[in-house]
Protein backbone atom coordinates (compact mmCIF):
# COMPACT_ATOMS: atom_id res chain seq x y z
CA UNK A 1 0.00 0.00 0.00
CA UNK A 2 0.98 3.53 -0.90
CA UNK A 3 1.68 5.38 1.99
CA UNK A 4 -0.21 8.76 1.43
CA UNK A 5 1.92 12.10 2.09
CA UNK A 6 0.57 14.70 4.79
CA UNK A 7 -0.36 18.27 3.38
CA UNK A 8 2.57 20.79 4.15
CA UNK A 9 2.37 22.63 7.33
CA UNK A 10 0.90 26.43 7.37
CA UNK A 11 2.01 26.67 11.45
CA UNK A 12 4.39 25.09 13.57
CA UNK A 13 4.70 25.71 17.51
CA UNK A 14 8.16 24.18 19.02
CA UNK A 15 8.74 24.15 22.63
CA UNK A 16 6.22 27.33 23.04
CA UNK A 17 6.15 29.10 26.48
CA UNK A 18 3.67 31.64 26.91
CA UNK A 19 2.33 34.39 29.64
CA UNK A 20 2.87 37.79 30.74
CA UNK A 21 6.02 38.97 32.45
CA UNK A 22 7.00 36.21 34.88
CA UNK A 23 4.06 34.68 34.91
CA UNK A 24 3.37 31.58 32.92
CA UNK A 25 0.16 30.48 31.30
CA UNK A 26 1.40 27.40 29.01
CA UNK A 27 4.42 26.01 28.35
CA UNK A 28 6.21 22.95 26.64
CA UNK A 29 3.66 23.56 24.03
CA UNK A 30 4.45 21.81 20.30
CA UNK A 31 2.07 21.07 17.63
CA UNK A 32 1.45 21.29 13.62
CA UNK A 33 -1.41 23.01 11.79
CA UNK A 34 -1.19 21.67 8.52
CA UNK A 35 -3.13 22.51 5.07
CA UNK A 36 -6.81 22.22 4.73
CA UNK A 37 -6.84 21.49 8.90
CA UNK A 38 -9.95 22.37 10.59
CA UNK A 39 -7.35 22.79 14.12
CA UNK A 40 -9.29 23.00 17.27
CA UNK A 41 -7.55 24.80 20.16
CA UNK A 42 -9.70 22.84 22.73
CA UNK A 43 -10.04 23.22 26.91
CA UNK A 44 -11.99 24.18 29.94
CA UNK A 45 -12.46 28.36 30.86
CA UNK A 46 -9.20 29.71 31.78
CA UNK A 47 -6.60 27.26 30.32
CA UNK A 48 -4.86 29.90 27.84
CA UNK A 49 -6.92 29.16 24.93
CA UNK A 50 -7.41 33.13 23.41
CA UNK A 51 -3.94 33.60 24.98
CA UNK A 52 -2.73 31.46 22.86
CA UNK A 53 -4.63 32.49 19.99
CA UNK A 54 -3.20 36.05 19.96
CA UNK A 55 0.23 34.47 19.81
CA UNK A 56 -0.26 32.17 16.75
CA UNK A 57 -1.82 35.13 14.68
CA UNK A 58 0.92 37.81 15.93
CA UNK A 59 -0.61 39.75 18.45
CA UNK A 60 1.62 38.51 21.35
CA UNK A 61 5.37 37.40 21.37
CA UNK A 62 6.17 34.44 23.02
CA UNK A 63 8.15 34.52 26.58
CA UNK A 64 10.10 31.24 24.75
CA UNK A 65 9.90 28.83 21.67
CA UNK A 66 8.97 29.74 18.26
CA UNK A 67 6.08 29.97 16.09
CA UNK A 68 6.70 29.53 12.12
CA UNK A 69 4.54 30.16 9.38
CA UNK A 70 5.26 28.08 6.77
CA UNK A 71 8.87 27.82 6.89
CA UNK A 72 10.06 30.89 8.44
CA UNK A 73 10.02 32.20 11.88
CA UNK A 74 7.25 35.00 13.38
CA UNK A 75 9.44 36.52 15.50
CA UNK A 76 13.27 35.04 14.95
CA UNK A 77 13.01 36.64 11.36
CA UNK A 78 15.56 39.42 10.93
CA UNK A 79 13.17 41.65 8.59
CA UNK A 80 9.46 40.24 10.61
CA UNK A 81 8.83 39.44 6.96
CA UNK A 82 6.96 36.39 8.42
CA UNK A 83 4.82 37.85 10.09
CA UNK A 84 4.15 41.04 7.77
CA UNK A 85 2.74 38.00 5.66
CA UNK A 86 0.40 35.98 8.18
CA UNK A 87 -0.89 39.70 8.94
CA UNK A 88 -1.49 39.89 4.90
CA UNK A 89 -2.79 36.26 4.61
CA UNK A 90 -4.72 35.40 7.27
CA UNK A 91 -7.73 36.91 8.40
CA UNK A 92 -9.44 36.68 12.14
CA UNK A 93 -12.83 36.41 13.50
CA UNK A 94 -13.18 37.82 16.65
CA UNK A 95 -15.51 37.35 19.72
CA UNK A 96 -19.05 38.19 18.64
CA UNK A 97 -17.86 39.51 15.31
CA UNK A 98 -16.10 42.82 16.72
CA UNK A 99 -17.99 45.39 14.01
CA UNK A 100 -17.07 48.75 14.22
CA UNK A 101 -20.70 50.04 15.36
CA UNK A 102 -20.17 53.48 13.62
CA UNK A 103 -19.99 52.05 9.67
CA UNK A 104 -22.78 50.17 8.18
CA UNK A 105 -21.62 46.38 6.87
CA UNK A 106 -20.42 47.03 3.82
CA UNK A 107 -18.03 49.42 5.46
CA UNK A 108 -16.79 47.10 7.60
CA UNK A 109 -16.06 44.30 4.93
CA UNK A 110 -14.29 46.56 3.00
CA UNK A 111 -11.93 47.89 5.59
CA UNK A 112 -9.84 45.17 5.09
CA UNK A 113 -9.57 45.90 1.11
CA UNK A 114 -8.85 49.36 1.66
CA UNK A 115 -6.63 48.95 4.06
CA UNK A 116 -4.19 46.16 2.45
CA UNK A 117 -4.84 46.35 -1.29
CA UNK A 118 -4.73 49.11 -4.22
CA UNK A 119 -8.68 48.58 -5.19
CA UNK A 120 -10.91 51.18 -6.86
CA UNK A 121 -14.35 51.82 -4.69
CA UNK A 122 -16.28 49.52 -7.35
CA UNK A 123 -13.70 46.99 -7.11
CA UNK A 124 -14.63 46.86 -3.70
CA UNK A 125 -17.94 47.34 -3.31
CA UNK A 126 -18.44 43.85 -5.91
CA UNK A 127 -16.23 42.26 -3.34
CA UNK A 128 -18.26 43.48 -0.22
CA UNK A 129 -21.33 42.20 -2.19
CA UNK A 130 -19.60 38.53 -2.82
CA UNK A 131 -18.48 37.92 0.73
CA UNK A 132 -22.57 38.83 2.04
CA UNK A 133 -23.21 36.70 -0.43
CA UNK A 134 -20.83 34.21 0.74
CA UNK A 135 -22.28 34.18 4.63
CA UNK A 136 -26.29 34.48 3.62
CA UNK A 137 -25.81 38.10 3.74
CA UNK A 138 -26.72 39.67 0.50
CA UNK A 139 -27.96 42.92 0.35
CA UNK A 140 -27.13 44.00 3.63
CA UNK A 141 -24.74 46.58 2.55
CA UNK A 142 -26.43 49.69 3.93
CA UNK A 143 -27.16 48.17 7.71
CA UNK A 144 -24.97 48.87 11.35
CA UNK A 145 -24.73 46.94 13.10
CA UNK A 146 -27.52 47.26 15.60
CA UNK A 147 -29.91 46.68 13.21
CA UNK A 148 -29.43 42.97 12.64
CA UNK A 149 -29.23 39.90 15.17
CA UNK A 150 -26.04 38.67 17.19
CA UNK A 151 -25.63 35.57 14.33
CA UNK A 152 -25.65 37.76 11.44
CA UNK A 153 -23.32 39.97 13.32
CA UNK A 154 -20.81 36.97 13.20
CA UNK A 155 -21.41 35.77 9.54
CA UNK A 156 -20.47 39.20 9.04
CA UNK A 157 -17.85 39.58 11.17
CA UNK A 158 -16.56 35.92 8.91
CA UNK A 159 -17.17 37.78 5.94
CA UNK A 160 -14.88 40.61 7.07
CA UNK A 161 -12.22 37.85 8.00
CA UNK A 162 -12.29 36.32 4.51
CA UNK A 163 -12.25 39.36 2.24
CA UNK A 164 -8.38 39.14 1.47
CA UNK A 165 -9.00 35.37 0.94
CA UNK A 166 -6.95 34.32 3.28
CA UNK A 167 -4.65 31.25 2.96
CA UNK A 168 -5.32 30.62 7.11
CA UNK A 169 -8.48 31.81 9.42
CA UNK A 170 -8.54 32.33 12.76
CA UNK A 171 -11.72 32.07 14.77
CA UNK A 172 -12.04 32.80 18.51
CA UNK A 173 -15.27 30.95 20.10
CA UNK A 174 -17.19 31.38 16.62
CA UNK A 175 -20.08 30.21 18.12
CA UNK A 176 -20.17 31.52 21.72
CA UNK A 177 -23.49 33.11 23.24
CA UNK A 178 -25.19 31.71 19.34
CA UNK A 179 -28.36 29.53 19.37
CA UNK A 180 -28.07 26.07 18.25
CA UNK A 181 -29.67 26.54 15.16
CA UNK A 182 -27.19 29.66 14.35
CA UNK A 183 -24.53 27.70 16.23
CA UNK A 184 -24.89 25.45 13.67
CA UNK A 185 -25.07 27.34 10.24
CA UNK A 186 -21.93 29.12 11.40
CA UNK A 187 -20.32 25.81 11.71
CA UNK A 188 -21.71 24.94 8.51
CA UNK A 189 -19.95 28.12 7.00
CA UNK A 190 -16.41 27.11 7.79
CA UNK A 191 -16.66 23.58 6.31
CA UNK A 192 -17.73 25.58 3.55
CA UNK A 193 -15.17 27.77 3.48
CA UNK A 194 -12.28 24.67 3.88
CA UNK A 195 -14.42 22.73 0.78
CA UNK A 196 -14.88 25.04 -1.28
CA UNK A 197 -11.84 27.45 -0.72
CA UNK A 198 -9.17 25.11 0.53
CA UNK A 199 -8.96 27.76 3.62
CA UNK A 200 -7.43 26.44 6.74
CA UNK A 201 -9.09 27.11 10.22
CA UNK A 202 -8.18 27.25 13.49
CA UNK A 203 -10.69 27.82 15.86
CA UNK A 204 -10.83 28.44 19.33
CA UNK A 205 -14.04 26.48 20.90
CA UNK A 206 -15.36 24.51 24.07
CA UNK A 207 -18.51 23.88 22.24
CA UNK A 208 -19.21 19.69 21.89
CA UNK A 209 -21.79 20.26 18.87
CA UNK A 210 -18.96 22.63 17.21
CA UNK A 211 -16.02 20.10 18.11
CA UNK A 212 -17.26 17.21 16.62
CA UNK A 213 -19.17 19.22 13.77
CA UNK A 214 -15.89 20.80 12.12
CA UNK A 215 -12.68 19.33 13.72
CA UNK A 216 -10.14 17.33 11.78
CA UNK A 217 -7.14 18.08 14.18
CA UNK A 218 -6.75 20.10 17.62
CA UNK A 219 -5.00 20.26 21.09
CA UNK A 220 -6.32 19.89 24.53
CA UNK A 221 -5.16 22.95 26.98
CA UNK A 222 -5.06 22.17 30.83
CA UNK A 223 -4.79 25.03 32.84
CA UNK A 224 -3.28 22.76 36.07
CA UNK A 225 -0.52 21.54 34.30
CA UNK A 226 -0.17 24.74 32.06
CA UNK A 227 0.36 22.12 28.81
CA UNK A 228 -1.36 20.50 26.85
CA UNK A 229 -2.56 17.06 27.59
CA UNK A 230 -3.37 16.14 23.63
CA UNK A 231 -3.34 16.44 20.13
CA UNK A 232 -5.11 15.09 17.28
CA UNK A 233 -8.50 14.49 15.33
CA UNK A 234 -11.52 15.33 18.25
CA UNK A 235 -13.36 11.65 17.40
CA UNK A 236 -9.99 9.75 17.82
CA UNK A 237 -9.25 11.36 20.93
CA UNK A 238 -12.83 10.78 22.05
CA UNK A 239 -12.10 6.87 21.18
CA UNK A 240 -8.39 6.36 22.39
CA UNK A 241 -6.98 8.67 24.88
CA UNK A 242 -6.82 7.60 28.08
CA UNK A 243 -5.92 11.30 30.10
CA UNK A 244 -9.26 11.83 32.04
CA UNK A 245 -9.09 15.29 31.77
CA UNK A 246 -9.62 15.38 27.64
CA UNK A 247 -12.69 11.87 28.11
CA UNK A 248 -14.36 14.22 30.57
CA UNK A 249 -14.27 17.25 28.50
CA UNK A 250 -15.24 15.27 25.49
CA UNK A 251 -18.12 13.52 27.36
CA UNK A 252 -19.63 16.49 29.07
CA UNK A 253 -23.70 16.08 29.00
CA UNK A 254 -23.82 12.57 28.54
CA UNK A 255 -26.19 10.41 30.48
Amino acid sequence: MVAVASPPAVMQASNLTLGFGRKIILEGLDFTVRRGDIFLIMGESGCGKSTLLRHLVGLQRPLAGDIRFGSESLWKGADGGALQALRERSGVLFQGGALWSSMTIGENIGLPLRTWTDLGSGEIRDRVAFKLALVGLAGFENHYPAEISGGMARRAGLARAMALDPEILFCDEPGAGLDPVNARRLDDLLLELKAGLGTTLVVVTHELASIFAIGTNGIFLDAETRTLLATGDPHRLLAESREPKVRQFLTRGEA
